[in-house]
């Protein structure tokens, strides 16, 4: 039976709209019509925004119903989950946990994954449920097997799952460790970045499977890679384009706040100054942060924004021994930089820019990975060419 709003919030609409965007494929229309997005959203959630990482206010079904139909049929990412569940509202919490993913990214990685007939998938993320019922709608609920650390969530997706006709193998667990009991896998999907690769990812694939992920440094910059396994125990593959996923568990980073770094000093404590012509504004794009930060391992920038549209890029190491500042000013083609620690993490990131500027300013698509039991390396529109690492 159709509910009061159903119709109205248009889920054929939204299909649509994915198909036109490319998106959506024909192939993958019937899973989406066979595992409709509300029946995998709960009644509490927070409304994303399309292309950002801000959540509008909480929404509660019953309360706002037209409001919560609205936000599960536009293109947009819905958090479900903040804190690790600490916090419910009525605000927002600190940090967004869990979500029901955009509709684009959803298909975009499903399509992606190239799955066919039989295949056995191993998602890590379970998350809501919904991609966990795309796939069973697709190759069967037996073949799929999903992996979630939030024991919780997990209960809840699987009653969702259960509801909708579907009964996937759901393992509340740590997806960093996969799920040898299933072992081999054709197809491995995360629905949560990384900003490495668990190897047990690669030991559990077949030769020829593929794992489609969301990836990024620890200074920022993320995009979805394809990853072909290989039978020599590695596995290598392009990017294919930007993404913002929530990290996973066991990979989560400690930001330490500024005072830890300046021993409680006021700033600029016993920082160097110097000036750059390198403004902090070019270093800020998303493809540009994922280039640095492939160079640039163990730091993070963060921004202090000003009124007057000025604003100081902070950057830190995660080991706690040095920092460093940018000014930016409007109309300015010198900036002040402050540099302390045995790290020089202003020059660092200059650098990894200048790097960047020789390859021709290259965006996601021409970057890859490798993954071998011993390490894994970024490289440049060939595995024969790595990104040259800076310290970190």
């Amino acid at each position: 039976m159709t509910e009061p709003y159903e119709a109205e919030a248009g889920p054929e609409r939204l299909a649509s709209a994915l198909m036109q965007k490319g998106a959506l494929s024909s192939d993958w229309l019937p899973a989406f019509r066979r595992a409709p997005r509300h029946m995998f959203v709960p009644e509490m959630i927070w409304p994303g925004t399309a292309g950002g990482n801000r959540q509008k206010n909480r929404v509660i079904r019953s309360e706002e119903p037209r409001a919560w139909w609205e936000a599960v049929y536009t293109d947009a990412p819905i958090t479900t989950q903040w804190d690790d569940g600490a916090y419910v509202g009525p605000g927002k919490g600190r940090i967004p946990s869990s979500s029901n993913s955009m509709p684009t990214m959803v298909f975009s990685m499903l399509a992606a994954l190239s799955v066919s007939d039989g295949h056995r998938v191993l998602e890590i993320g379970t998350g809501t449920g919904w991609n966990a019922a795309l796939l069973s709608a697709r190759v069967g609920p037996a073949n799929v097997t999903t992996v979630e650390v939030d024991q919780a969530t997990a209960a809840a997706a699987r009653k969702r799952l259960q509801g909708a006709g579907f009964a996937p193998t759901v393992v509340v667990g740590d997806g960093a460790d996969g799920y040898a009991q299933g072992t081999p896998y054709d197809r491995l999907m995360a629905t949560c970045s990384i900003g490495r690769m668990p190897y047990a990812w690669v030991e559990q694939m077949r030769p020829g499977g593929v794992i489609v992920a969301p990836w990024g440094p620890t200074y920022g910059g993320e995009a979805v890679v394809r990853l072909t396994a290989k039978g020599d125990g590695t596995a290598s593959g392009k990017f294919l384009g930007s993404s913002a996923f929530m990290r996973l568990r066991t990979q989560r980073t400690e930001r330490k706040h500024v005072r830890e770094y300046l021993k409680g000093k006021p700033w600029p404590a016993d920082g160097a100054t110097s000036t750059t012509s390198l403004s902090p504004d070019d270093v800020g794009d998303w493809h540009v942060m994922f280039a640095i930060g492939a160079q640039v391992g163990g730091a993070f920038p963060w921004t202090e924004s000003y009124k007057d549209g000025s604003y100081t890029l902070w950057l830190r190491d995660t080991a706690v021994t040095s920092w460093a500042t940018a000014d930016f000013e409007k109309d300015r083609v010198e900036f002040e930089v402050v540099q302390s620690g045995p790290r020089r993490l202003w020059d660092e990131v200059e650098k990894a820019h200048q790097w960047w500027e020789a390859q021709g300013c290259p965006g996601f698509d021409r970057f890859g990975l490798t993954v071998t039991p011993e390490a894994e390396t970024v490289w440049l529109d060939d595995p024969g060419n790595p990104v040259p690492p800076l310290l970190g």
